[in-house]
């Protein structure tokens, strides 16, 4: 089994450690192009080539799926993926978890990259999944990247800003780029507290492990998280075969993806 996973930069390794988590012994491709980085600012066409050129690059490695592991591509560039890759090739979007974090009540605030932030796209997920719930959409310029550099000095400063903008009677936060996803602990620490007294717990709604599930049912695998951890792993950066980048390996998630395909038997 073979799975791939494309987004602009390093975003994609929370799915990653979630698909390796469900099925140890299933290969993973990760298809990324960091030195385009950061998509949000981008015009939807550009946006749309560039995840093309990496659904394109993950495709000839033969996979099983493809995991669109980036919010920003699943909004502009997930028709244009399935259109020219399916039915051949499933390929699973992410969408930001509005739905479980709605049911769960409100108020919800969703940290989302500027150009997700108020889009269409998001307005109508909040539309179908969360009506007469509060929602606030929070955006949250310079994360993404900082997130994608490792640096936590401009990360925090980036944290704090959107943290200032977050009503202080949410009760959850649903991460709404696969990139905030890696720094979810310190954005709990940087909201927390600021909260309401009567929040005395903030909940963080992610997707990768939701993606993770979604892709194994497409192609009709199930979970087998005591298997071998036997699964190689694929590292594609702009279409090349590489390494993966040091400021990826400054996460447990990058680090856990290495560190099984080095022990590989």
């Amino acid at each position: 089994m073979k799975i791939a996973l494309m987004d602009s930069g390093n975003g994609l390794l929370a799915a990653a450690a979630a698909v390796h988590r469900l099925r140890p012994d299933a290969d993973l491709v990760l298809s990324s192009d960091p030195a385009s980085m950061p998509w949000g600012p981008r015009t939807p066409e550009d946006v749309i080539a560039r995840a093309l050129g990496c659904a394109r690059a993950a495709a000839e490695q033969g996979p099983d799926a493809l995991i669109i592991a980036c919010n920003t591509a699943s909004v502009y560039a997930l028709a244009a993926i399935r259109a020219e890759l399916e039915p051949e090739l499933p390929v699973i979007g992410t969408v930001p978890a509005i739905k479980p974090a709605a049911a769960a009540g409100g108020p919800v605030a969703i940290w989302a990259t500027p150009a997700t932030t108020g889009s269409p796209y998001q307005r109508g997920l909040i539309r179908d999944f969360a009506a007469g719930v509060e929602v606030t959409e929070v955006p949250c310029p310079g994360l993404a990247d900082a997130v994608q550099h490792a640096d936590m000095a401009a990360a925090d400063a980036a944290i704090a800003a959107a943290a200032a903008l977050t009503p202080r009677n949410v009760r959850g936060v649903v991460l709404g780029c696969t990139h905030y996803e890696l720094v979810a602990e310190r954005i709990r620490e940087a909201v927390q507290p600021l909260l309401s007294p009567a929040v005395p717990h903030l909940t963080l709604y992610s997707s990768a492990e939701a993606v993770a599930a979604q892709a194994l049912r497409r192609i009709g695998a199930a979970p087998a998280p005591d298997a071998e951890p036997s699964g190689h792993l694929t590292v594609l950066l702009g279409g090349r075969e590489g390494a993966m980048e040091a400021a990826s390996l400054t996460y447990p998630e990058g680090r856990s993806l290495v560190e099984a395909a080095a022990v590989r038997p």
